[in-house]
């Protein structure tokens, strides 16, 4: 190092439970350089997982921690960002624990490099009880020492959201930061009515963000969905844990009727989605079970009498058909020449004894009907469509929607 010349790269090892969630998160920080999972702050044996992890060290004052040393550019991430970033990201009053997970390896612990990084950290957890005591919790555990020595954790810890994609983030935070603790409440008066569904998710969850592009980054059905933290559920009545990011919950009149904890893939949502919405009908039959609606049925006769619109699709939202490509086929079921562009996907039915073309929704994947080849007005096909898993939007409103998500 030139005299006269200062390094902005330090190095700060952080102790908050469990390692996975941590090392992803700090990840995510701008300036961060690295974010490394390990042990650190034991004595008498040789660290591994194996080890730390042995019912006799469960409660050893001499077990190693995990931990996450993070090596970052102090230029572009202050000491005092990280670590604000640090005690938000878990609840610092818990002694020897993170939610479920009990034993000292889980403590959280500040081990610092510098006397700078130890006079900040010193400070912020002052300010950070302060903000804790006022939201009803209780005094801060958090131990601060030097570093002695890291020791890296075994290979399968390294990224290992990264290498465990379907899974979900443990969120032990508080949802107290060092903003106004009032700038972090919602209003959830419009939960108590109706139904919703309220994802749980939380900042840095790879879980979620996966969820939000893969799953519901085109959603536009008629049961609201929401974002909320797991410190945002005043008001509501909730059953499941929240302490795993995302959770999935389905609330009617603001109380719980099911919950889904984990990242949940297209299918195992819209189907929980559909039974959720359903319930144990016709319609859910001919969506998640092949049915076939009766002829004429009663929401045939409904549609029917429709004027210039969209049929949407009863769970995603998503426009299937046009009332423009409409006819009246005589059969008893809603018949279309074709459908709108990607709607729809096309599947082999060799059941009951015949061949066919099934048609599913591409958003959701329910079943909607069958395709004939030829059968349409002026040889057209005719898609054979049934009523009960479709939505009707007036064409006015179907824009306005689109204009108001635009």
């Amino acid at each position: 190092m030139p005299e006269q010349a200062s390094s902005h790269i330090k190095t700060l090892v952080l102790g908050s439970g469990c390692f996975w969630g941590a090392e992803k998160r700090y990840e995510a920080l701008p300036g961060v350089i690295d974010a490394e999972s390990g042990y650190a702050d034991g004595r008498g044996f040789k660290a591994s997982y194996k080890a730390i992890t042995a019912p006799s060290r469960r409660f050893d004052p001499n077990n190693y921690a995990e931990v996450v040393r993070v090596t970052y550019n102090a230029s572009r991430l202050s000491t005092a960002s990280l670590l604000k970033a640090y005690f938000e990201s878990h609840d610092p009053t818990q002694k020897n624990r993170q939610g479920n997970d009990i034993g000292t390896q889980y403590r959280s612990i500040i081990l610092y490099t510098d006397k700078a990084q130890k006079e900040q950290a010193i400070s912020l957890t002052e300010q950070y009880q302060a903000l804790l005591t006022k939201a009803g919790y209780g005094q801060i555990q958090t131990e601060l020492k030097p570093l002695a020595a890291f020791v890296r954790a075994e290979e399968y810890h390294q990224n290992y959201l990264v290498k465990n994609p379907n899974g979900y983030c443990p969120d032990h935070s508080t949802g107290v930061t060092f903003i106004d603790i009032a700038e972090q409440q919602v209003n959830n008066d419009a939960l108590l009515t109706g139904k919703h569904v309220v994802v749980i998710d939380a900042p840095y969850c790879p879980y979620c963000d996966k969820f939000k592009q893969q799953v519901v980054n085109d959603y536009q059905g008629s049961i609201p969905l929401h974002y909320r933290r797991a410190s945002q559920l005043q008001g509501l009545s909730i059953m499941s844990a929240t302490w795993a990011t995302p959770t999935i919950l389905f609330l009617e009149n603001g109380k719980e009727v099911a919950g889904f904890q984990g990242y949940m893939n297209r299918k195992e949502f819209y189907q929980a989605l559909g039974a959720f919405k359903l319930g144990d009908s016709d319609a859910f039959k001919t969506a998640f079970e092949q049915g076939t609606d009766r002829p004429f049925c009663k929401q045939y006769d409904l549609f029917k009498k429709t004027g210039d619109g969209v049929f949407v699709d009863k769970l995603s939202g998503q426009a299937l058909f046009d009332t423009k490509d409409r006819f009246n086929s005589g059969t008893g079921w809603l018949s279309f020449k074709h459908p709108v562009a990607d709607s729809v996907t096309y599947h082999e039915d060799n059941s009951h004894g015949m061949q066919r073309v099934e048609i599913r929704s591409s958003s959701s994947g329910i079943h909607l009907g069958h395709v004939f080849a030829k059968e349409g007005p002026g040889g057209s096909d005719r898609y054979c469509i049934n009523a009960t898993v479709l939505e009707f939007k007036s064409r006015q409103d179907y824009q306005a929607s689109h204009a108001s998500s635009d």
